[in-house]
């Protein structure tokens, strides 16, 4: 449950130990047993229809069908119209940074690339600029205003990198602003130390003297302050090479900290490769990737996480999502919420974009951003589906034909009413 000072942050309409909802259509309902879906099972997502759901605590404690639906003994919500999903469980996110990015917007609609604006000292080394400016307190101020809002969207669990810092200081700062938030947030962050995220221009003569200062001077101390749960590193051409991903990633698991890695957004260059051999937990990105990799994943455990809001901001080519489908691999989906490629966290929009360029299925793309998301957090046990005894994070649609409107109609907001914890948030958060 989250600290005092979290709940003081949040305006809950009714303060109840339990809630029940009745009269509705409950989505993504599952046994206890069932922690992620690969391949063709995508296809199947389980829905109640004229149901119930009664929450007890900050736990769903049953459901069922209105025929027998019991007497309250709370809140009740009469949901008829209206479906309850599991909350999203985003699992790749920028969500701390200075400010945002909008003239690079309008370089690249001027023509100028990706490659082009960080060359000329944009992109990431730009946010670490500005983040290097502000003040941890007005830093964490920033990401807790766009946490509540992406909590009012329907998110329920995230992970928040670093990376914008790439100097001792700044990366001990973004981290610190994550470990506070995690203090304040109703939903469960994990944080990932990303000091690899680009190289900043005082190391560019001397990559191993700065892959040096993550690893031997920034590790123990984030070790020592538990300020992550996973090392990430961006690996890619121009920013990190596999040999330095591998080393990152041995470094990380010496401190019990597991991967979750950047590659294969740009190039295929054997970061896929990498990550499974150092047992990471997932490969985010994947806009490009090659038969031999798809196999190589395919017998691995790694879950490929496609992040499509990056290709629709860069006008840039998609993941393979149905290859990766078809080989029988767990997708997930997440926003990659940052100021440069994906300035936006909803994740409504993000299975929008999963349907609509990719050719995932509703069903499809639903569970790789609830289930699928959770497993890619490794917190699949207590969210990302409909379970008895599972978190009671959830949101109530607002009146819908079927799950399918949600890609639909893509520009609409979906959600009306939202549950965390057990508790019914009022649509003004602070």
């Amino acid at each position: 449950m989250p600290s005092i000072e979290g709940l003081s942050r949040f305006h809950y309409l009714c303060n109840m130990t339990e809630l029940l909802i009745e009269n509705t259509t409950l989505v993504q309902v599952r046994e206890p047993n069932i922690s992620i879906l690969k391949g063709e099972i995508l296809k199947a997502l389980p829905i109640l229809e004229n149901a119930w759901i009664r929450c007890q605590g900050d736990r769903i404690l049953d459901f069922g069908t209105m025929d027998n639906c019991p007497a309250d003994n709370g809140q009740v919500i009469d949901a008829k119209g209206r479906f309850v999903f599991p909350s999203w469980c985003d699992s790749h996110t920028h969500l701390v940074f200075a400010a945002y990015r909008e003239q690079e917007f309008v370089q690249r609609i001027s023509g100028m690339s990706y490659a082009d604006i960080a060359a000329n000292g944009g992109g990431i080394l730009n946010s670490a600029r500005r983040l290097r400016a502000m003040s941890e307190e007005k830093l964490f101020e920033a990401a807790h205003q766009r946490l509540d809002q992406l909590i009012k969207s329907g998110t329920g669990a995230i992970e928040i990198k670093s990376g914008y810092g790439l100097s001792a200081e700044g990366e001990l700062k973004m981290l610190r602003v994550i470990k506070r938030l995690k203090d304040v947030s109703p939903i469960p962050i994990k944080a990932s130390f990303l000091g690899a995220h680009a190289l900043p221009a005082a190391y560019k003569e001397n990559r191993k003297n700065y892959m040096d200062l993550l690893i031997n001077e920034l590790l123990p101390v984030i070790a020592e302050e538990k300020l992550a749960d996973y090392v990430d590193i961006f690996c890619e051409k121009g920013f990190f090479s596999v040999a330095e991903a591998k080393r990152m990633m041995e470094a990380g698991n010496k401190y019990g900290l597991r991967a979750k890695i950047h590659t294969n957004q740009f190039n295929s260059m054997g970061g896929i490769e990498a990550a499974i051999a150092h047992g990471a937990i997932s490969v985010d990105h994947l806009e490009v990737v090659n038969e031999a990799e798809i196999l190589a994943l395919a017998n691995s455990s790694v879950i490929p996480t496609l992040l499509p809001s990056a290709p629709f901001f860069l006008q840039d080519h998609y993941p393979p999502a149905r290859q990766l489908i078809n080989a029988g691999l767990p997708v997930a989906l997440a926003s990659d919420f940052n100021p440069g490629t994906s300035p936006s966290g909803k994740m409504a929009f993000v299975v929008a974009l999963a349907c609509i360029k990719m050719k995932m299925l509703p069903s499809e793309a639903i569970n790789a951003a609830t289930l699928n998301g959770a497993a890619a957090l490794e917190l699949a046990n207590d969210y990302g589906s409909i379970t008895k005894g599972k978190k009671a994070n959830l949101f109530i649609t607002k009146v819908m034909p079927s799950i399918a409107y949600i890609p639909y109609g893509f520009t609409e907001e979906i959600v009306d009413q939202v549950i965390i914890n057990g508790q019914l948030l009022s649509k003004a958060l602070v």
